[in-house]
């Protein structure tokens, strides 16, 4: 049976997948809830694979992914999607991860999302982050908060990816979609042009080096929004991970800088529910005078009993407390609770007297 490599994209969306893979000795793969589902179809060989996924790129890139062995693209198929590719070799061979990219831009609503998202965007400057290990949804997250920014308020938003994934129509705001290798030649190099650009808002695909990370708190500390990303499993632990990018002398300089622009972090999991689907589970931390207080003086330790306190009323929450929720409701099970949580040792006791 030839494999067509659009009837595989096909075939993602019809399943309502998240994911394709191609790998080389093996029949392709889709991710369905979480979970790896191979296709009926025969196994590919590096050769195969690379027939196929030659048919989406140029010239340029082939030469790009020959040099480097990977290559990361975006790109859409009419009728059928948008999608985000990267290219890699195993064995000297060919494979390739395709993740697919909602066509329509979804809301805070229909995402579920806390309300308090919708109040936290309404700041004039500072820095949102969005946290999870990858596929957790974090894209997602950040283009309904773009989506709600673009529906209610007039202004220039510049997003910095590697690569671009959800591209917005101007509705009240203007964005300027920027692509790594494509628009500019690295993260720190468009903040510093960004900064020139006037821009009301900025999104950081990754925070990955020193550069973008000390670019992006600039950023916030001068009059902008800045969202970013970074691939960390809970929100004290997001803090650590950015002043732990630095060496010892520069780390009071990060943490006074954290201390007055952090504006939230939302760290994020996606949860297999009972009877299939998935939920996306966030721990949200809301800077408040005593997190700041924790941040400059280096006593981040104790940032997770602040978030404790009154979630209600501060409108922060901890991963422990979700859980707990979707137990009760039976959203999810025992099983699942455990294995995601950051803190199991908080949830034993729960799940033992349900």
């Amino acid at each position: 049976m030839q494999v067509d490599i659009n009837s595989l994209f096909k075939t993602v969306v019809a399943h309502n997948a998240s994911d394709l893979h191609l790998v080389p000795r093996s029949e392709p793969q889709v991710r369905i809830d979480g979970r790896l589902v191979p296709l009926n179809l025969p196994k590919l060989t590096g050769e195969e694979i690379q027939d196929l996924c030659y048919t989406l790129i140029t010239e340029k890139q082939k030469k790009q992914f020959e040099e480097e062995f990977e290559l990361d693209f975006a790109f859409g198929i009419p009728n059928v999607g948008r999608f985000r590719a990267n290219y890699y070799k195993v064995l000297d061979e060919m494979a390739a991860a395709f993740r697919i990219i909602p066509s329509e831009i979804p809301t805070i609503d229909s995402l579920g999302a806390p309300q308090i998202f919708k109040e936290i965007i309404k700041r004039e400057k500072g820095l949102i982050l969005v946290t999870g290990p990858t596929g957790s949804g974090k894209s997602t997250t950040l283009a309904a908060m773009l989506n709600e920014i673009n529906e209610t308020e007039r202004k220039h938003i510049i997003t910095i990816e590697d690569p671009v994934e959800f591209i917005h129509e101007n509705k009240n705001s203007l964005f300027s979609h920027r692509e790594l290798g494509l628009d500019t030649k690295s993260y720190a190099r468009a903040l510093k042009y960004a900064l020139r650009e006037d821009p009301d808002v900025i999104l950081i695909g990754e925070m990955r080096d020193q550069e973008t990370i000390k670019a992006a708190l600039t950023a916030a500390e001068t009059g902008h929004l800045v969202f970013g990303t970074l691939h960390t499993n809970s929100a004290p632990g997001t803090i650590n991970r950015i002043i732990d990018v630095f060496g010892g002398d520069e780390q009071p300089q990060i943490r006074a800088q954290l201390s007055t622009s952090l504006v939230a972090v939302i760290s994020q999991a996606l949860l297999p529910k009972i009877g299939g689907g998935r939920i996306a589970v966030h721990e949200i931390l809301i800077t408040n005078p005593a997190i700041s207080n924790l941040i400059r003086e280096n006593k981040v330790h104790q940032i997770y009993s602040q978030m404790q306190l009154g979630q209600q009323q501060t409108g922060m929450q901890t991963q422990t407390k979700v859980l707990q929720k979707l137990l009760l409701n039976r959203v999810i099970d025992k099983d699942t609770a455990l294995k995601y949580s950051n803190k199991p040792e908080e949830l034993i006791n729960f799940v033992k007297n349900l």
